[in-house]
C-alpha cells in the first residue's frame, strides 16, 4: 500500500508542485481544492494513474467544506501520512479602507482557520496510529510586517505560531509538525507583485527540497537557504533601521488593483 499525502490547494502552484514530486516518490494523492477541474486535466496532462489519485472540492475558508473533504478522503483513502495545508491568499490592503476590512477577514479564514480546519479531520487518527506529519505553509512574511501587507503577513505570523503550539501538544504522539516558511515562488500569488522578488525560486525547485524537510521532520525550514538568512537578519533588526529599510517599498497590489 502506498503512502498517502493529503494537499489543499493542489490546483496550481505550490499545491500541485508538491503533488507532483510526491507522486513520482510513490505516494498515493488526495488533492482538495475549489477549482476540482483544473486538477482533473493536470492530472490527465502528466498522466497520473488514476487509481493513485483522488480529487475532492473543498474552499478551505468554510469550516464545514473542507473538514467535509478530510472526512471523505478518511473514508475513501485511509489516514494520511502527511497533510498539507497549502491553501491561502495574498492580497494588498488598506486599513483606511472599510472594504479591505473584509479582505483580512477572508485572509484569515482561509490561512488561519482554513489551516487548523484542514488538520482536524486527521489529528485523532494519526494520534491513534502514532505517526503522520502535519505541515503548514508558512511564509518569511510572517517574520516581519511590511507596507501594505498587513492582512498577509499577520496571518502567515499566525500560521508560524499556530504550528509551534500544534507541535508541543502532540509532541508526545508520534504526530509530526512541520512548518515550511517559502520566500519568494514563482507562482500566480507573485506574479502580481510590483516589487524586487529576491532568490525568486520555481515552484519544481521549492518542492524538491519542501519534501526533503518534510521526510526528515523539519521542525521549521525556510526555503530557499538564501531567504532563511534574511529571515534571521529580519528578526534582529532595530525597529528604526527596517522602518528605514522599507520606506518607499511599493505595496502589494489591493484587491481593486488586481
Amino acid at each position: 500500500m502506498p503512502p498517502l499525502i493529503f494537499i489543499t490547494g493542489a490546483s496550481s502552484g505550490i499545491g500541485q508542485a508538491l503533488a507532483k514530486r510526491f507522486y513520482d516518490a510513490g505516494f498515493s494523492l488526495a488533492l482538495a481544492a475549489r477549482r476540482t477541474s483544473e486538477i482533473q486535466e493536470w492530472a490527465r496532462t502528466e498522466g497520473l494513474d488514476s487509481q493513485r489519485f483522488r480529487v475532492y472540492s473543498a474552499d478551505v475558508s468554510d469550516v464545514d467544506s473542507i473538514v467535509s473533504a478530510g472526512q471523505a478522503c478518511l473514508q475513501a483513502q485511509g489516514v494520511p501520512d502527511v497533510v498539507v495545508a497549502n491553501a491561502g491568499i495574498s492580497i494588498g490592503m488598506d486599513t483606511g479602507v472599510l472594504s479591505d476590512l473584509q479582505v483580512m477577514q477572508r485572509t484569515f479564514a482561509t490561512n488561519n482557520t482554513g489551516l487548523a480546519a484542514t488538520f482536524h479531520p486527521f489529528v485523532r487518527a494519526m494520534e491513534a496510529r502514532g505517526s503522520g506529519c502535519l505541515v503548514g505553509i508558512g511564509s518569511v512574511a510572517g517574520i516581519r510586517g511590511l507596507p501594505g501587507h498587513g492582512a498577509y503577513c499577520a496571518s502567515k505570523a499566525a500560521v508560524i505560531a499556530y504550528c509551534e503550539s500544534l507541535r508541543g501538544e502532540l509532541r508526545a504522539s508520534g504526530v509530526k509538525v512541520v512548518t515550511l516558511c517559502p520566500g519568494y515562488i514563482d507562482t500566480p500569488l507573485t506574479r502580481q507583485n510590483r516589487y524586487s522578488m529576491p532568490f525568486l525560486m520555481q515552484p519544481d525547485d521549492f518542492a524538491d527540497k519542501a519534501f526533503a524537510a518534510i521526510q526528515r521532520g523539519d521542525r521549521y525550514r525556510v526555503i530557499p537557504w538564501q531567504m532563511g538568512w534574511v529571515a534571521k537578519l529580519l528578526r534582529v533588526l532595530p525597529n528604526g533601521i527596517f522602518d528605514r529599510v522599507l520606506a518607499g517599498r511599493p505595496r502589494k497590489r489591493r484587491i481593486d488593483e488586481l
